[in-house]
């Protein structure tokens, strides 16, 4: 049986971002012949059309209001609420980001809909909608049957392929007006200021090279940025890292950080504590390099090295130089 499906795009400096678009394959899985329809906020939301279209839109709900630019809760919970009632929806999709963890529930308890959380896998079986999502820090996986009535669902990033862009496809647009009463909006974002390191973003990054104690300071974190740097990927760091002010926090990835599962996840000084190993350990290939043979990041690791990162970090630099110069 088809299902009509809405997904929230969610955009970054007038980009869409990946999971938007995982979000799009997800949602016509789901809709199995029903449509897709994907919600856009905000003033820069015209120039995102083509690309959701091309990527699985059926349609798009543009509400161009420039107060949607950045990201409030009161704003968007308002918006995204007259969105779904419009369109109703059966299913529901949106990121495990900042924006769909925040928005997410809070529409969910006011509607009285189901909600499934940090999904890694939708898919139908036997007519219903299955959802499978981690637990207990990633250490199993339950999966979860919506037999009827409408449910939200926020993906994880990194999890879901996007579906290959078909160009011959074009969306069915339509501007939706959103008025807010000037009492309502309670946050008011006047200014954007990211610690992050600019480049790749760490939570749909496909290759992370993240930094323990073992780094010993914040010029120990220069051999990993430069790696990154050679593999297009991000930088990241265990708690034990942000604590000691080697790094900013926004890098922190575990059970009290990001959550992330890029294809290839380099542990440089990093020992594995289960809290670390909560935000990584569903990595595809994840390598650690650590002094200590003991070191517990050994035993979810798919490949080990045994050596000081300061001397291991920069080999491999050079020897990814080496192979992506002869790939060209």
């Amino acid at each position: 049986m088809s299902k009509n499906v809405l997904v929230l795009a969610d955009i970054r400096d007038g980009e869409l971002r990946n999971v938007t678009l995982e979000s799009l394959a997800a949602a016509t899985r789901v809709a199995d012949g029903g449509a897709v329809t994907a919600a856009v906020f905000g003033s820069k939301g015209k120039e995102t059309v083509e690309k959701l279209s091309h990527h699985g839109a059926d349609k798009v709900v543009l509400v161009p209001n420039p107060k949607l630019d950045q990201y409030t809760t009161d704003a968007y919970f308002q918006t995204f609420k007259q969105v779904i009632e419009k369109v109703s929806p059966e299913v529901i999709l949106t990121g495990h980001t900042a924006v769909g963890r925040d928005v997410s529930p809070r529409i969910a308890a006011r509607l009285g809909l189901g909600l499934v959380s940090d999904c890694t896998e939708v898919e139908r079986k036997e007519g219903k909608i299955v959802f499978t999502r981690p637990i207990y820090a990633g250490k199993a996986f339950v999966k979860k049957a919506v037999r009827e009535g409408t449910v939200f669902a926020t993906l994880r990033p990194n999890n879901i392929p996007a579906l290959e862009a078909d160009t011959s496809r074009s969306a069915v647009v339509e501007e939706l007006e959103v008025e807010f009463a000037e009492d309502s909006i309670r946050t008011l974002v006047k200014e954007v200021v990211r610690k992050a390191s600019e480049g790749v973003d760490l939570s749909e990054a496909r290759v992370v090279v993240s930094g323990g104690r073992g780094v010993k300071s914040a010029e120990g974190f220069q051999p990993l940025e430069e790696l990154a740097g050679v593999l297009g990927g991000a930088v990241g760091a265990s708690r034990g890292a942000c604590d000691a002010d080697y790094c900013d926090y926004s890098l922190q990835i575990g059970q009290t950080g990001k959550v992330v599962t890029p294809d290839l996840y380099i542990a440089c000084g990093i020992s594995g504590a289960i809290q670390h190993l909560a935000g990584m350990s569903n990595s595809k290939v994840i390598v650690a390099i650590n002094k200590d043979p003991e070191a517990n990041i050994f035993n979810v690791a798919d490949y080990g090295i045994v050596g000081d990162l300061f001397e291991v970090v920069p080999m491999l630099t050079e020897e990814f130089k080496k192979v992506l110069v002869e790939n060209k």
